[in-house]
Parts: structure tokens; sequence; C-alpha cells
């Protein structure tokens, strides 16, 4: 397919109207990231940088207040030309246009806005993708998970209405593994259900599903969540969130694709290294929304060296540029890779310690940046929770299961199954554990208010995850041995069960759970501390 040189422009060309990736109209390096928005100012720095990033049209802030009034600048003016510059048209049954939407404010807010995928398919765009990619499988997939998407944000029908759909087809078997006619009965049970929940039709005019995922979009500015996390991190709830409308990659095309999300430095220690999870044959929803198992970059790196040498190349490049550990997601499409975001990763105390200190030692910043980035952190935060001596307690702890550790630490707590549970015992005094399948970013104030978090399912990068860290939380997900025993009320771990309420103790480090409270000892990081100490000192002119 050819793209066309340029995409000519209105010279009515709208002020709040982003055009990234069109090489003849660049969006300028001193964009206004409040007018942007922090995702889209980045995509476009990533853009002028060389990445490859999918070619994006952004509705800024300003439309945040009034979505509706954004329309008239969309169809008119922006659609048109991100179509051009494509060389593919919204609705088109032979050539068809595939759209993400994404929220995107000035300051990251981690999973607390929505997005929606695949935007364009319907009855009458399936057979133009299918002659257009080869990938019969991968179109199937990708309108059934639009069904679902669109449904739980636009029409608020529960998710796992979805996901029940998906079990009962799938019978035990991996999702993975399921063939195109798999996915082609799944949409057709999706699109019935949708019908059943809310009394119409699933949309078939791609032009209306974009209508309806802008406004939805826009609007998640507004949900509990998100309103919750700005509370929590002091933001200002009239900033408003921009909105991008990018083309679709698919990693859910084959073999050779796959979607992940990493960090520049691991976020929980501050060491220098790659740190990646992910997802071969699958959408990036898959791996931050914490409701599947991932592989690592030891896995990426065995199944596409070469898209993995890229990846770390890129990535060094970008935490150069941004000056800060990166927080980056990608697709890779049929071997090859795009970046859809970066921005500065969230971190524990003692990475952010380490990592200001090593890119001052770097001369990625200097010492009055990396002092400002160790504010409200002291030197007695720069050590490390271990476990005491389990072999010399009369009555040792028992470890009942093991997890992968996504924040570390040592927490004790009692055991909460909702996260109205939580607060509730936590406002009445008491240390909780939050324990849950998923990792949902909707429960953040339940997050806030624990010791810790304890998933059966999830990615150390899923968006709570990362969420967690930053709050300085423990948090393990993808406990295979929990089980939830509702009649019970608890669940089992490997087999043992815990009742609501019983305490129980995450090991951040070793990623093990135990049974009761477990006596904890504190061992200070003495070369972190030391450095730390030199660097602030040299601030109070000693």
């Amino acid at each position: 397919m050819s793209h066309p040189a340029q995409a000519p422009r209105s010279a009515r060309w709208p002020a709040h109207l982003y055009l990234i990736g069109d090489p003849e109209h660049p969006v300028p390096a001193n964009a206004d990231v409040h007018k942007m928005g922090n995702k889209a100012h980045n995509l476009a720095r990533m853009s002028r940088l060389g990445l490859n990033v999918p070619e994006a049209l952004v509705l800024g802030t300003a439309h945040a207040r009034h979505p509706d009034k954004a329309m008239p600048d969309l169809l008119q003016h922006g659609l048109p030309a991100l179509e051009r510059l494509v060389g593919r048209r919204l609705g088109d049954a032979r050539n068809p246009l595939l759209l993400s939407v994404r929220s995107g404010a000035a300051v990251s807010m981690p999973g607390m806005m929505e997005t929606i995928l695949n935007i364009g398919l319907c009855d009458e765009t399936v057979s133009g993708l299918i002659r257009q990619t080869g990938h019969p499988r991968m179109v199937w997939d990708s309108y059934r998970r639009l069904v679902a998407c669109y449904g739980e944000v636009v029409q608020g029908i529960p998710m796992d209405r979805f996901d029940q759909l998906l079990s009962e087809l799938a019978q035990g078997t991996d999702e993975a593994l399921l063939d195109f006619a798999d996915m082609r009965e799944l949409t057709r049970r999706s699109l019935l259900a949708y019908q059943d929940a809310c009394g119409q039709r699933f949309p078939q005019v791609p032009l209306d599903q974009l209508r309806g995922a802008v406004r939805a979009v826009f609007e998640s500015w507004h949900a509990e969540k998100a309103r919750a996390y700005r509370e929590m991190n002091h933001i200002d709830h009239d900033l408003g969130t921009a909105v991008t409308i990018q083309r679709m990659v698919f990693g859910n095309s084959g073999l050779h694709s796959g979607s992940g999300v990493g960090f520049t430095r691991n976020p929980t220690t501050g060491v220098r290294e790659t740190w990646v999870d992910f997802l071969p044959n699958a959408q990036g929803e898959d791996v931050v929304a914490g409701r599947r198992a991932v592989l690592g970059a030891d896995a990426l790196a065995q199944w596409m060296p070469d898209v993995w040498r890229q990846l770390q190349e890129e990535t060094t490049q970008l935490e150069a540029v941004q000056h800060d550990m990166q927080d980056f997601e990608f697709t890779i499409e049929s071997g090859t890779l795009f970046f859809l975001q970066t921005r500065d990763g969230k971190r524990n105390k003692q990475a952010a310690a380490r990592i200001a200190l090593d890119l001052l030692d770097e001369q990625v910043i200097d010492a009055a940046t990396a002092r400002a980035r160790l504010q409200g952190i002291d030197v007695d935060d720069l050590h490390e929770q271990r476990l005491a001596d389990l072999s010399r307690s009369d009555a040792p702890a028992q470890a009942l299961a093991a997890a992968v550790s996504a924040s570390p630490g040592i927490a004790s707590g009692v055991l909460a199954l909702t996260p109205e549970r939580a607060i509730e015992w936590a406002q009445a005094g008491r240390d909780v554990i939050l324990v849950r399948k998923d990792a949902e970013t909707s429960d953040v104030a339940a997050l806030q208010a624990s010791r810790g978090l304890l998933t059966q399912r999830g990615a150390r990068t899923s968006h709570a995850a990362v969420v967690a860290r930053q709050l300085d939380k423990v948090c393990l997900v993808g406990c295979d041995g929990l089980v939830f025993d509702a009649a019970g009320g608890g669940v089992r771990l490997v087999g043992t069960f815990v009742a609501e309420g019983d305490a129980i103790t995450l090991d951040g480090h070793r990623g093990q759970v135990y049974l009761g409270e477990v006596q904890v000892t504190r061992v200070p990081d003495v070369e972190l501390q030391a450095r730390f100490q030199r660097l602030m000192a040299v601030a109070d002119g000693r």
C-alpha cells in the first residue's frame, strides 16, 4: 500500500487539533503539553526522533469540558487528514482504517481513564480487513474485543459478561489456541450479548463507533477511580484529558507479533536493566489490564532477538532524551516494532533514589535536578525490609504460596476480599491486605488504604501494579496457587483455607505468601545511603 507524500490541510486547521506522523506538518517541539496531553506530547517527540509510531490525531484538552463540540473538528478536519496520511478510510469495506481511542491528560494517570481498541470493525469491514491482512483469526479476535470493550466503556456492560462467553467457548483451552472459527463464533455470541444487555445492536457504522468512543474517553476523566487518583496525587480536577485517535497496529496477528510494557530501569530497585512484560500474539490491553499472566524479557529475547535488540537500543535513546527512567508500551506486528507510549516511570522511594543518583553519575541530569527528585526521601527510607530468621522462631511462619513480585517490601494484615471491606477495616485502624482476582485500577482507593495487594492473575507492569509501586505498597501478582472460595468466605492458598479477616504476610522480595503476621527486620542499604548523604551534604554546603 502506498502512502501519500503529505496530508493536505485546510488553512483553517483548528488550534486544538494535532496530527502526529505527518512529515509535512510535524507537531512543533514547543507544543504545550497541557493543551496536548502528556501521552500525545511524548508520541510526537518519539515521532520526531524517528521511532516507529503509528500515525495519530489528537483532540486537545480544550475539548474536555464540551466533548460534543470536538466532533466538527474531528469529522471535518482531523479524520480526513488522518485518512489521507495513512492511505485508508474508516468504514471502507475494501481497505478499512482501524483506530484506537486513548485518553491522555497533561499529568500521567496510569490506567485511570479509558481506551477502546479496534474502532472501525463491523460486519461490512471484516472481509476487507481479512483480505488486507491475511489473518482471519486476528480480524475476528479484534472484532470480539471491540464489541466487549465498547460494551463495557460506552454502554456500561460488565466485562465479566463477555469473559464468561470466552470461558464457555474455550472449555479450559488456552485462549491463544482458539482458531479463527472459534473467534468468529465468539464474536457472534458477543454481538448477541451486547444487544441483550443494552437493547440495541452493536453500532455497525464506524463513524458512530468513533463518536461514542471519543465521548466515553473524554467522560472517563470524571470516573470515580480517576477522581480518587487525582485527589491522592494533588492533581487539579479542572485539567481535563486529551483524546488520541491512532492507527491500529496488531500484536495479535500471529507468531511474530505481540504486545508489551517495559521500563528502562527496574522500578522496584532502580537497577539499570530493561524490565519488560510481554505477551505473544496479544493486544496491549491484555498486559496492562492485569487479567493475564505474561512472559518476561528473556522470552522476548529468545522469541525475536532482533526486535529485542532494537527495543533496548531505542528505549535507551528515549531515556537519554527524556532525562529519566521511562515506562513504555510497544506492539510488534509481524516482526515490526511500534511504540505506543512513553512516560516517566512510577517507582518506589528506594528505586527513585538510586535512579536519580545513577542518572547524576551518568551525566544525564545535574545535581540540582537530582536533589529535586530526592525531595520527600529521607536516608531512613533507604533500607530493605526482610523476614526475621524464621528458623529461630518457636512457631515459624508457614509459606503458603508463591507469586510474582511487582513491588518489594514486607506487609502483614488481615485478608480483605473487596475494596469496600478493605477501606472499612483500614478506617477502623486495622492493617489490611487486599486480595483480588485481577489487579484492577478501580481498586485505587482501597489500595491506598491497604498495606499490600495480592492477585491471582496479572503482570508486574499492569496499571494497578504500577500504582502500587508509586504508593510504596507491597504487591504480588500472578499467584497461581490462589483460589477464591466464595462459599467458605475466604481463599485457598495451595489448598490451605484462609478466611477473610485472617492475617497473612506478603514478602515482596521472595514472592512468598505466609500465614499470619511475620516478624520483620530492617536492613539499611549502606552504599545507597552514603551516596545520598554525600549529595545532600554538598547541597547544604558541608
